[in-house]
């Protein structure tokens, strides 16, 4: 995400990734995180351009408004702005069957709940929201 490129990251958009992948040769890939990615309206085509062979894992998780903390905030599927059906459905295209991971760095919400809890809401809202 771009909010990360002052501190966190050079890498701040699924075209650089793309683009180092095809500097660099064969046997890199990307993952798709709908948190770092979702803004973005060239999305779609470098979804596209990373195609199956590229694409090793689809991270799923919220972006909530307001977010209180850029790292540590992010929201539960279905709580937040993120089309994530759609993203899903531009991965899916490729062809890819791969990974399907929940990332879900709260530390003011989710993270002081019961870890039963926050495990049964996953499932739930993985098969409702995404």
């Amino acid at each position: 995400h771009p909010m990360y490129a002052a501190d966190r990251s050079c890498v701040n958009s699924l075209a650089h990734a793309n683009d180092l992948c095809d500097e660099l040769g064969p046997g890199l890939g990307v993952t798709v995180d709908v948190y770092h990615l979702w803004w973005d309206r060239n999305l779609r085509d470098e979804i596209n351009r990373a195609g199956r062979e590229r694409i090793v894992a689809f991270q799923v998780s919220d972006w909530l408004v307001p977010t209180r903390h850029v790292l540590l905030d992010r929201g539960m599927m279905g709580d937040g702005v993120i089309e994530i059906p759609k993203i899903r459905g531009w991965v899916e295209a490729t062809g890819y069957d791969g990974f399907y991971e929940v990332e879900i760095l709260s530390a003011e919400n989710w993270w002081l709940r019961d870890q039963d809890e926050v495990v049964q809401t996953c499932v739930e809202r993985f098969r409702e929201a995404v």
